[in-house]
């Protein structure tokens, strides 16, 4: 039971919250924690930023590889089997990169957390999903979302405080006790897996492996290097860009016409409108978060003349409005459904941003604080729902192809928003570098605008769960089991083996 007669969570289900939590926090705060440590490590490993810019980019590329991956692995070989050996990888990762002797070892060491923490980041969604219930998905969904929110803030504090008094190596070792814990933890806590159904499981998708891994992997390395240089129009950005879209075009193509095996993510999931809703908009707050995750540091320290430690301080109110909001409205989505709250949440987002846009030089840094805090509130309030609606909506076989769209796309759009954002600040500012903020706040108002206009086909009030529905094709409604007629993994693999 995922909740008791008086609807509190049951203790059990509160043990594993916290279990799951501890264990994907270490790769939510690793992905940002590096960019305190950018000047250290280049000073320390005696080699340019340039380089030192490829130990985030490789460990963000090798995540976003193994997601895919993850979809087929969860019917493969089980949630509890596959969350363990997701937390020795990135263990491995930890004590590598602690203990690597150059820029090269390091980035290779990266990699492997970034493979541990593909496989993290996504089941934490489905572990929890499925643990919860459609009925408590919005109150748990808000509690994962409070530490997703405030992992990429927390983490340039938290590396921050280790460079004051230790050695950078710090930033990977402190993962070490964390991660023994929570694998002693998981193995007590995390269930073990329902026996299978007798529909077999579909074979892996080679095909899809060798066209989406690298086609988005190629998408975020594009996105990274505009990021770096601040232009797209550089070879650096086109060649990986044109990989993207030929390899990612030839995967759509691939995944329509599969027959004998299931892709990796069957597209027509898009094909539902609450569906599609949900990862648009998941996809639009990575892109307003991490922008202004990018761009808040930069006014503190080129317009207001702070260092790099009282910038990442200053992100503080942003984190704790979001903390604050992603559980409150994840409950409520449980009972007033999805749409009204983000709609809600995109206002109070959308208007802190514009407040931003006003920003200057000798603004008050109480104002600023304030608007950083309501912006957290409203993305915080737009987050949680809006995961909860994906789960509520999409039948239970569907719920890791869901989790690694809505992971994917949102990393994506974080990545955009960090590319667009120094883009908007190179190219408006000029050198002024709160005409260049005041550009970024234009360009996170506008996103914002989009993501209401998305917002509006989220559902409404939830409905009691159906659990005999239609079986008739699916045209695109929300029925909350309505089946994706023979397009699930196990209908697939079926029908392949009686061809």
């Amino acid at each position: 039971m995922a909740h008791t007669s008086d609807g509190r969570l049951d203790p059990a289900l509160r043990r594993l919250i916290g279990v799951i939590l501890l264990g994907g926090i270490m790769g939510i705060l690793d992905s940002s924690m590096i960019a305190a440590a950018a000047d250290t490590l280049a000073q320390d490993l005696d080699t340019s930023l340039a380089t030192v810019s490829w130990v985030s980019t490789s460990y963000l590329l090798a995540l976003t590889v193994s997601i895919p991956v993850t979809t087929w692995a969860v019917d493969r070989f089980g949630g509890r089997r596959l969350w363990l050996v997701g937390l020795v990888v990135f263990l491995a990762g930890s004590i590598g990169s602690g203990l690597a002797w150059d820029a090269p070892s390091l980035i290779v060491f990266r990699v492997v957390q970034g493979l541990g923490a593909g496989l993290l980041d996504p089941l934490m969604l489905t572990l929890l999903a499925r643990a919860s219930g459609p009925e408590r998905a919005g109150r748990v969904m808000g509690l994962m979302g409070v530490v997703g929110s405030s992992g990429p803030v927390l983490g340039p504090v938290v590396g921050g405080i280790i460079l004051q008094g230790l050695s950078w190596r710090w930033m990977f070792l402190v993962n070490i006790p964390i991660g023994i814990v929570a694998l002693v933890l998981a193995l007590r806590t995390v269930p073990k897996d329902a026996p299978g159904s007798d529909a077999p499981v579909a074979r892996l998708d080679i095909t899809g492996i060798a066209l989406i891994g690298p086609g988005v992997a190629a998408g975020v390395l594009a996105l990274s290097q505009a990021a770096e240089r601040a232009a797209f129009a550089t070879w650096q950005v086109l060649v990986p860009l044109a990989a993207a879209v030929l390899l990612l075009g030839g995967y759509a193509v691939h995944a329509l016409g599969a027959r004998r095996t299931a892709p990796l993510i069957d597209l027509r999931l898009f094909t539902r409108r609450s569906f599609s809703a949900s990862v648009t908009v998941g996809a639009l707050v990575g892109l307003a978060t991490f922008a202004f995750l990018f761009a808040l540091p930069l006014y503190y320290q080129q317009a207001r003349g702070h260092g790099a430690f009282a910038s990442a301080l200053l992100l503080a109110p942003l984190g704790v409005g979001s903390a604050l909001s992603m559980p409150l409205t994840g409950r409520l989505s449980d009972r007033l459904g999805s749409r009204p709250l983000v709609l809600a949440g995109g206002v109070v987002a959308a208007l802190s941003a514009l407040a931003f846009t006003r920003a200057g030089a000798d603004t008050p840094e109480a104002l600023t604080a304030l608007a950083a805090f309501t912006l957290g509130l409203g993305l915080g309030s737009v987050g949680a729902p809006t995961i909860a609606s994906l789960y509520r909506t999409l039948p239970s076989a569907l719920v890791p192809q869901g989790s690694s769209v809505l992971y994917m796309l949102n990393q994506l759009g974080a990545s955009v928003g960090i590319a667009t954002v120094a883009l908007v600040v190179q190219t408006a500012g000029d050198g002024d570098a709160v005409r260049g903020f005041r550009a970024a706040a234009w360009t996170v108002a506008i996103a914002l605008v989009v993501t209401l206009a998305a917002a509006t086909q989220l559902p409404g009030r939830p409905e009691p769960r159906r659990e005999a529905p239609d079986t008739s094709a699916d045209t695109g409604t929300d029925a909350p089991d309505a089946p994706l007629s023979e397009t699930t993994p196990s209908a697939v693999a079926t029908r392949g083996d009686q061809q």
